[in-house]
């Protein structure tokens, strides 16, 4: 593994040895460089600090570790690979993204999941442990998005508009989403079990991460939200 000091060197040069090192990256001191990761097919990177944007944009197939927070657009129109990260995120994680997984132990700001879509086969999964802000999951055409609100603090697990324009994929929130309005295009109710079926590999997965006892998590209801089937939207995005 080489090991990388953010603060000695610039965004550009960082990524440039990210991207030539034919081993497995650690990069500590990191506080706001962006585009780490960037398209990425190969490799694992771990990263002590703080990220800034549009970490893992294009991602390919590597593995992004983070031990902190990061800023925003995380996993921008990712294709494949995996991004953990280990604290909260800001605004538009997963934008566009059409394959891969992103999975935040704590809760993530506007727009997560907006364009979400599945491409040439691809799945893309990403789950928020905490809450997610206002325009969630805003024009998704496909994937899967969960949010399991497991902050405890008596907020919404989700802000306002939620699903707006939402013309393919699910979202999964654990609870019964109480005070969230969901527009009128999408359908929200207690999920059934062949609801669950499809992301509890995931949820799994995503609790053993964080050492996060996936029973307690799994043992709740959740609400899913799936597009409305007459939703014009879905005809003209969404491959058949």
């Amino acid at each position: 593994m080489i090991v990388l000091n953010a603060r000695a060197t610039d965004n550009a040069a960082l990524n440039e040895k990210i991207r030539n090192s034919k081993e497995d990256c650690e990069v500590f001191g990191c506080l706001g460089e962006r585009f780490i990761g960037a398209g990425l097919s190969d490799k694992t990177v771990t990263i002590k600090g703080i990220p800034g944007n549009a970490l893992g944009a294009y991602l390919d197939g590597a593995k992004i570790y983070v031990d902190g927070n990061a800023q925003d657009a995380v996993g921008d129109t990712m294709n494949g690979g995996e991004i953990v990260i280990n604290g909260n995120v800001g605004d538009a994680p997963g934008y566009a993204m059409r394959g891969g997984k992103i999975y935040i132990k704590g809760n993530a700001g506007y727009r997560a999941g907006i364009h979400m879509k599945e491409y040439d086969g691809k799945f893309p999964v990403m789950i928020v442990g905490g809450r997610c802000g206002s325009f969630m999951s805003e024009y998704q055409a496909g994937g899967l998005i969960v949010v399991l609100g497991l902050n405890r603090d008596g907020k919404r697990i989700v802000g306002n508009f939620p699903c707006a324009g939402m013309h393919g994929g699910k979202v999964l929130l654990r609870g019964n989403a109480e005070g969230v309005n969901f527009p009128a295009k999408v359908t929200a109710k207690t999920a059934a079990r062949e609801d669950m079926l499809a992301a509890e590999s995931y949820i799994k997965e995503f609790c053993a991460a964080f050492g996060i006892d996936e029973k307690e998590v799994l043992a709740s209801p959740f609400t899913v939200v799936t597009p409305d089937s007459a939703n014009p939207y879905k005809r003209m995005y969404v491959e058949n």
